[in-house]
């Protein structure tokens, strides 16, 4: 489950919602499960066992109510700090070699506490320690640049809704999360989905399904200009990431979920805004309709989800 913000988050409610409907197959059943920023929300979400509406919409009982308590909870003011930091880990590096590491440490004007809160009200004592079924939560370590696996043996043991914090901290909007003496921020800067972490399990699995909200297969139309720039990063990062698993792993099939441009009228052109959250959701279970009707996508999953027809 790859990153894409506040309706990253609703796209990948809608459409594992919409898989579970159609396959009878639960999401918590996967062998492995890697989640990156708002995919690293819903994966804690998920392996809690808590896919539903009332994980999605908290205490709220309309859509305004719902506005107004998500933005309570994500978007809580904190006080821009380190400059230092920013210096030293990402602007004074970029301009030699300018490129996104520009944004690196960069100050943000919200903290991270309330998605923790969040995840701990969602999965209850999970949140404090980590699911038994294998659960990658991948964040950027500000130090080494590099991506950090949370839930494998290369990273700190960190609580799952701290790692879930990590992943989540998108630059210039949240404050880097320190975990030890090292800062954290959104694993979407090393790559939106990184799915070929998945290479690690012992065996090869039989299917793969990756939901990429922030790798659309073509531009929306009307779209400001950032957006199709996210996208084809997206794209590329994900083409190169599958073509290991393909190579690797010949005979996994895989499924990739993306968002069509129904989806990215409401969830674009900005991806952390509150107020598209339902809205992308809605679009979401209806462009999941569409896809589930694809013979290319259904024939998979029909292989690999659903009970075999019985004898009898």
């Amino acid at each position: 489950m790859g990153g894409g913000g506040i309706t990253g988050a609703s796209y990948h409610f809608g459409a594992l919602m919409a898989l579970r409907m159609a396959t009878g197959w639960d999401p918590d059943e996967a062998d492995v499960v890697i989640g990156t920023s708002s995919g690293a929300f819903v994966a804690a979400v998920v392996r809690g066992g808590q896919l539903s509406l009332d994980a999605m919409l908290g205490p709220a009982t309309s859509n305004d109510e719902m506005t107004e308590w998500l933005r309570t909870v994500v978007y809580r003011r904190g006080s821009p700090r380190g400059m230092v930091r920013w210096l030293r880990k990402g602007l004074l590096p970029g301009l030699t070699r300018p490129s996104l590491g520009l944004i690196l440490g960069s100050p943000g004007l919200y903290r991270t506490d309330g998605i923790e809160e969040w995840i701990a009200e969602v999965v209850g004592p999970l949140a404090d320690g980590w699911p038994e079924r294998p659960t990658v939560l991948v964040a950027y370590d500000l130090e080494e640049r590099k991506r950090v696996p949370f839930g494998t043996e290369s990273a700190p043991d960190v609580p799952f809704k701290t790692a879930v914090a990590a992943s989540s901290a998108v630059p210039f909007v949240y404050e880097p999360v320190r975990i030890e003496d090292r800062w954290y921020i959104d694993g979407g800067v090393a790559s939106g989905t990184s799915a070929d972490l998945l290479l690690a399990n012992p065996t090869p699995l039989d299917l793969v399904i990756v939901v990429a909200p922030m790798a659309a297969a073509e531009s929306r139309a009307g779209g400001r200009f950032y957006e199709d720039m996210f996208d084809r990063v997206g794209r590329t990062a994900l083409a190169t990431e599958l073509d290991r698993i393909r190579m690797a792993w010949p005979d996994t099939d895989i499924v990739l979920i993306r968002p069509d441009e129904r989806v990215l009228d409401e969830a674009r052109p900005n991806p952390m805004s509150v107020d598209a959250a339902i809205p992308a959701f809605l679009v979401t279970l209806r462009s999941m309709r569409d896809e589930l009707a694809r013979s290319r996508t259904w024939e998979k999953l029909e292989r690999h989800l659903m009970p075999a027809p019985s004898s009898a």
